[in-house]
């Protein structure tokens, strides 16, 4: 029986021992679960302080209206991003959850922004170069669309998407799509025939012979391409016969004007008509083609070539034979030929002077000075 209390005093220092070893554990436990509860308040109470400190030194430097410097926004941005959206929304006082998630989004992006790094940022401008040359085919042919523009740009060594033609196009009030109601013009027609047309036509000169005018009738043929003139004998008046003989040089298997041409358009005038004359045309393969009624631009450049022999030369002489015409036509061809530049090829036909780019400009003179051109000849 005595030792029975020795007995339950050991049990009971055990179960106080125990009692201790259970308070000493559940104390980290609930330390720890505190710091669990305390640490988003922690956070909300340092974003918030951040808060005050970037608005005192607004108001320090800028005054009421809140206007935040990028490292400011940075700061800020920064301790938001460590709270979750709901205790964002509760602590925001100064600037909404949105904004604050903005600033973030921008900092990202600015720290994987390479733009410094590349000497043009964004996508390479279109040259005007490039611009012009869409424009110009567009106006040039009509017919044309942007996929049809892009493939001629590409081919000669540009770099352009169809869509960039495409909105070139409408920028500038044309079609990209092609416009196939566009009808072909008598000018588009003699474009795609040029190299195998030629035009011929009359023009008439008074000659002023022992006090009586005298109408002389001057026949030519014009190659449309290249705007080279024959001048065919001169006679008064132009018959049949005369007719003949101008066709038969004109087919002259050595130099005759019309090898290797097609096509001589011709005006209604009567002598066309004469026996033979179309006949040798045809016989190397020359079509004449009459022209309607009272359709001068249908033969427009054979007029514009009588305008610019007599404007030019013709209308300030007074000649006085058939020897002194065909002196001041031969000295006008070599003009027109070799000397004068002519506005629709931007050029010399056939450039008969050397030149010398570092040369005094020189003048060269034909009929006492009526007819003058300018060049750098050559030593």
């Amino acid at each position: 029986m005595a030792s029975r209390p020795k007995v339950f005093a050991g049990l009971g220092r055990f179960s106080y021992r125990a009692e201790t070893m259970k308070q000493k554990l559940w104390l980290p436990v609930i330390t720890c679960l505190a710091y669990c509860i305390d640490k988003e308040l922690y956070k909300a109470i340092d974003y918030l302080r951040e808060q005050v400190r970037v608005l005192v030194e607004h108001q320090e430097t800028q005054g009421n209206r809140i206007r935040l410097t990028n490292r400011q926004r940075m700061r800020v941005a920064a301790k938001a991003r460590r709270l979750n959206r709901k205790m964002l929304e509760q602590c925001t006082e100064l600037f909404t959850v949105d904004t604050i998630m903005r600033w973030y989004r921008q900092l990202v992006a600015k720290k994987y922004d390479g733009s410094q790094n590349r000497s043009s940022p964004g996508r390479p401008q279109i040259t005007e170069e490039i611009v012009n040359l869409v424009i110009r085919f567009k106006q040039e042919n009509p017919r044309w669309g942007y996929q049809k523009i892009t493939d001629q740009i590409v081919y000669l060594g540009h770099k352009i998407s169809k869509s960039s033609v495409k909105n070139i196009l409408i920028e500038n009030g044309y079609d990209p799509e092609p416009d196939l109601t566009v009808r072909s013009t008598w000018h588009e027609f003699i474009k795609s025939h040029w190299d195998v047309l030629a035009a011929c036509d009359f023009f008439t000169i008074e000659l002023l012979v022992r006090h009586k005018l005298i109408r002389c009738t001057v026949f030519f043929v014009i190659e449309l391409s290249t705007r080279k003139v024959f001048y065919a004998p001169i006679k008064l008046q132009p018959d049949g016969p005369y007719m003949k003989q101008v066709a038969r040089i004109l087919v002259d298997s050595e130099d005759g004007f019309l090898q290797g041409k097609r096509y001589l358009i011709h005006d209604r005038d009567p002598l066309y008509k004469t026996d033979g004359f179309h006949g040798i045309l045809e016989s190397i393969g020359v079509k004449p083609v009459r022209l309607p009624s009272r359709s001068p631009n249908l033969n427009c450049y054979a007029e514009r070539y009588v305008k610019s022999v007599k404007s030019e030369c013709l209308d300030h002489l007074i000649l006085s034979s058939v020897e002194q015409l065909e002196h001041v036509l031969r000295e006008f061809g070599e003009y027109y030929h070799h000397e004068r530049i002519h506005q629709s090829l931007g050029r010399i036909i056939e450039p008969k002077h050397s030149t010398d780019d570092t040369a005094e400009i020189v003048c060269v003179e034909r009929l006492g000075g009526l007819l003058k051109s300018y060049h750098r000849l050559a030593a």
